[in-house]
């Protein structure tokens, strides 16, 4: 079944079926699930037998509003719930970097045991005054890495490069620590009787 056959099953079957979720929040989670169950079987088709089709339940799925569906109130961010269910308030951390009327979708996601809310926004083109305009002659290339998070290469020999030597390290010894604390929990938790 396509994500429209889900989505004429979730109106036929009534308000609650995805508990304090309203409408357009359900909608959203059959869209991930749909195109994740497809992806899965064009894979399998391929002849990939690592594909896995997606989990019937999962606890925490990326969740995304529309333009029109949220409210923005400066850090605060007004997500609507099911029928006869209060909204859900989110507080941000920090303001948005884009003016509220720019802002076209929100997707509410957990990662790490944090909450996180990605924000689309529009972004109008740059323009630049005759005489002025970048130079389509210039070329740079950008490397996306792993020990590196990016390099970027100029046509002059000119280059900037992000380490994330001290990310890896900081995360390599936070999981350390984390290991460490988990194993003196455990020697002190009591033995089965």
């Amino acid at each position: 079944m396509g994500y429209q056959g889900l989505c004429r099953e979730l109106a036929a079957s009534g308000p609650g079926t995805f508990d304090d979720l309203d409408s357009t929040g359900a909608r959203s989670v059959l869209r991930r699930f749909s195109d994740a169950w497809f992806a899965a079987a064009k894979r399998r088709n391929a002849g990939d037998g690592s594909a896995r089709f997606p989990r019937r339940r999962r606890r925490l799925v990326p969740v995304r509003w529309y333009h029109g569906t949220f409210r923005i109130d400066g850090r605060r961010v007004r997500i609507p719930a099911g029928k006869g269910r209060p909204s859900l308030w989110v507080r941000l951390a920090r303001q948005l970097p884009y003016p509220v009327e720019q802002v076209r979708s929100i997707t509410l996601l957990s990662e790490g045991g944090h909450l996180f809310l990605d924000v689309t926004a529009e972004v109008p083109i740059a323009t630049y005054p005759p005489g002025e305009e970048p130079d389509p002659a210039r070329v740079a290339g950008v490397d996306l890495g792993i020990i590196h998070p990016f390099a970027v290469a100029g046509p002059d020999g000119e280059g900037l490069l992000v380490s994330g030597r001290a990310i890896r390290a900081e995360h390599r010894m936070h999981l350390a620590d984390t290991k460490a604390r988990r194993r003196a929990v455990a020697r002190r938790a009591p033995g089965r009787v």
